[in-house]
């Protein structure tokens, strides 16, 4: 296990987007949202992505130095066209969109097109949060060209892990913040347990024929991810592809990149609203408060320590790997360390410390 600093960990993403071709200002969000999945904990989305990245860029699937515009609005809407440079980048712009246009109009709807891979849905919400405002976030289409997950009933694979995200503002009390694939889990953890030889949970998975399974080389074989909760979960992944992909017309904004990218159908769409909409903010504070307060003084079942509410293992995590460091695993630092050193870059990771 490798040990790094948020401020080291940033240093070695941006200086490697702009060894591949990205401009200062893009590599920097890209590294903000990085290093910012890691320190809540949410390393699935860190620097894990940052070799496909920077295989993207050399496919061309991305366009580092463009930046998104806005290709269509109304006071309460807007439709954002990436160009496809990074996501982060694009969904953070339609993000700032959508909270200046909910400022001034109590509401707003934005969409996303050629957005490629927008990484931690959670993000968006807190950044929603944190300006008052009430988010929900889809994110669909990934299955055009890269179907990964079984509809309820179905043995084909068609869907894609599909993530949600919902957040609320607190007061004296952090913003609860929902953010979660609408597979039984995501396509990442299916990977590691793989590269470990591992085992999965029972229901994530199933084989080429449609039966149940543990093992994650199946999936690699012609299996799929499974809804979550069944047909409910099913439900709203179908839900997140209808306004990430159909909603958005993703489809139309098909071209400029090679017939074979992922993320060609790439789309999300925003929904924010003032949280004070109906009540003074000081009221819907208090209230939110006490609701965040009232969950947590539930006492435990056997087997848990306490009662959470959604967004406090990222908090938590967040402070702890803030002041202790952030960890990254062998084979994952190897792969950062290969990338350097193609890049001439080697002695960037000097400064991470071995644990």
């Amino acid at each position: 296990m490798v040990l790094t600093t948020a401020d080291e960990l940033h240093r070695i993403i941006d200086k490697i987007l702009v060894a591949t071709g990205a401009d200062e200002r893009n590599a920097n969000r890209v590294a903000d949202a990085l290093v910012s999945a890691n320190l809540c904990g949410v390393d699935t989305h860190g620097v894990y992505h940052l070799p496909l990245y920077v295989e993207m860029i050399k496919t061309g699937e991305i366009a580092p130095t463009a930046w998104p515009k806005i290709l269509a609005e109304t006071p309460t809407t807007a439709l954002v066209g990436g160009n496809w440079t990074f996501g982060h980048v694009t969904a953070k712009y339609a993000t700032e969109v959508a909270i200046k246009k909910a400022d001034k109009q109590n509401v707003a709807v934005v969409s996303m097109v050629q957005a490629n891979h927008i990484g931690r849905l959670g993000e968006y919400a807190e950044m929603a949060a944190f300006s008052g405002m009430i988010s929900m976030i889809f994110a669909g289409s990934l299955s055009e060209k890269v179907n990964a997950a079984v509809p309820y009933g179905g043995r084909k694979r068609i869907l894609h892990t599909n993530p949600i995200a919902m957040g609320f503002p607190g007061g004296e009390e952090p913003p609860m913040i929902l953010d979660f694939s609408t597979a039984a889990l995501s396509g990442v953890k299916v990977i590691n347990a793989r590269e470990k030889n591992e085992h999965l949970p029972p229901g994530c998975i199933v084989d080429k024929d449609g039966n149940p399974t543990t093992d994650p080389v199946a999936f690699f074989e012609g299996g799929g991810h499974l809804p979550f909760g069944g047909h409910k979960g099913y439900a709203l992944m179908l839900a997140v592809e209808f306004l990430g992909r159909v909603f958005s017309g993703a489809d139309t904004f098909d071209i400029g990149r090679p017939t074979e990218a992922a993320f060609r159908h790439s789309g999300a769409t925003l929904i924010l609203f003032k949280s004070d909409l109906f009540q003074s903010l000081t009221e819907y504070s208090k209230k939110a408060d006490a609701m965040e307060r009232c969950i947590r003084e539930v006492p435990p079942a056997p087997g848990f320590k306490e009662v959470l509410i959604p967004g406090d293992p990222e908090v938590r995590t967040r402070a702890v790997r803030q002041r202790d460091g952030i960890p990254i695993p062998d084979e994952l630092w190897q792969k950062l360390t290969d990338l350097a050193a193609s890049l001439d870059l080697d002695e960037s990771l000097t400064a991470w410390s071995r644990k």
